[in-house]
């Protein structure tokens, strides 16, 4: 990417109303209004110039970026501590089972003592229903208290890495590839976009990514349709958000229970394991009830559901009938490929193996999100400090 395209970009960024990102959290996609939203694309793609041209970013001088991840993570574990450190953070990893969490410490107490110098704290907390986006809410309210108190000398920003309702980051990586491969964000409306559950042999896979996805999706002008099998359901009110979301941009959002119906004609596909959303619900219930033979029973019931769904999978011949047989095949990753990491899973190892390069650009846009969300929360004129690194051109290495 040349000076001239990132300095265009830079001056589109100006345009743009994005005030209310000052100094507050990245929760969910769809409390950002529209203009939130494309300035955190912006400068993602103005953080990957920069890069490309070999011109730091780093914004920051010293402080942390903390990270805690309730679950396992790869992706978003080193899109995370490669967004800090492009940013000029250091990143440490907080382990509850290291600290006084076990001896009663509260989230009050904990989110105040890793904040001391941090100005961003990363949560991934999508286990159990009602409880990640509310942890990370509570979090967030410490680290306020304790701003506002004069604890903290600075308030650090709150990302979620994914929750039990969206995972942000995820959904606007997915959505700044789209951008790229496309050819602008004013190129997506009217195209057709196929969220589908597709079967896998393990269990209990979050539902953020399908509810990110239409939460986000259906924003931009998008037909966005909604697949899985009978007593498969998302989260309802992230379904009538994608309904509301729909009306509002002139798109379109459909459910249906045919996986075939859904590739139809898509000009993008993104078949994708998840678990129901009423036994997510039930599994929360036997946790809080501490009834770990409950879960385990469930488990095994959840898992016979799914083997009698083990046609949902992405095949050549669903490929086939996507818009003129050339979809492009969408994944959080990884993704459970028939006859390479499992016997049968949510696509077949030709489709994948056609799609791998596109999936991995489509995972590199995840550092470069995060960043954006992080830049956007700490700078009040996050314009003119890019401006101003573009004209200085510091190499960042050599």
């Amino acid at each position: 990417m040349d000076t001239i395209k990132i300095s265009e970009m830079i001056k589109s960024l100006a345009t743009l109303d994005y005030e209310g990102m000052y100094q507050t959290d990245f929760l969910l996609t769809w409390e950002k209004t529209v203009d939130e939203v494309m300035a955190t694309f912006l400068v993602a793609d103005i953080l990957r110039g920069l890069r490309e041209r070999n011109v730091t970013s780093r914004i920051f001088d010293s402080g942390l970026g903390i990270s805690i991840f309730r679950d396992q993570s790869t992706r978003t574990r080193f899109s995370f501590a490669s967004a800090c450190n492009l940013l000029g953070l250091a990143v440490q990893d907080f382990d509850e089972g290291k600290s006084q969490v076990a001896h009663g410490e509260t989230v009050r107490e904990t989110a105040n003592m890793v904040s001391f110098m941090a100005d961003v704290i990363g949560i991934r907390d999508d286990m159990y229903i009602g409880k990640g986006n509310a942890y990370m809410r509570q979090v967030s309210a410490a680290v306020q208290a304790g701003y506002h108190e004069g604890v903290l000398e600075q308030r650090p920003t709150l990302v979620n890495l994914q929750c039990d309702i969206d995972h942000p980051t995820q959904s606007m990586a997915d959505m700044l590839h789209l951008i790229s491969h496309f050819g602008g964000a004013d190129q997506l409306a009217g195209k057709r976009l196929a969220m589908t559950w597709a079967y896998s042999p393990s269990y209990g896979k979050p539902l953020s990514v399908p509810q990110g996805v239409i939460g986000l999706m259906t924003r931009f002008g998008m037909d966005v349709v909604l697949a899985h099998p009978e007593g498969y359901d998302v989260m309802p009110e992230v379904a009538a958000v994608a309904e509301s979301n729909a009306s509002d941009s002139g798109g379109r959002f459909t459910t249906t229970h045919d996986m075939a119906e859904a590739f139809e004609g898509a000009d993008i596909v993104y078949p994708k394991s998840w678990a129901p959303f009423a036994a997510m619900e039930k599994r929360t219930d036997l946790f809080d009830e501490g009834d770990l033979d409950g879960i385990a029973a469930l488990e095994k019931q959840l898992l016979a559901q799914n083997a009698d769904h083990q046609d949902w999978t992405c095949s050549e011949a669903l490929m086939t009938a996507t818009h003129e047989g050339k979809g492009l095949y969408l994944h959080c990753l990884p993704a459970d490929i028939s006859g390479v990491s499992c016997e049968a899973g949510e696509v077949a190892a030709v489709v994948f193996d056609r799609y791998r390069v596109p999936l991995y650009k489509q995972a590199s846009y995840k550092p470069y999100i995060i960043a954006a969300m992080i830049l956007l929360s700490k700078l009040r004129h996050p314009a003119d400090t890019l401006a101003a690194l573009l004209e200085v051109g510091r190499r960042r290495m050599g």
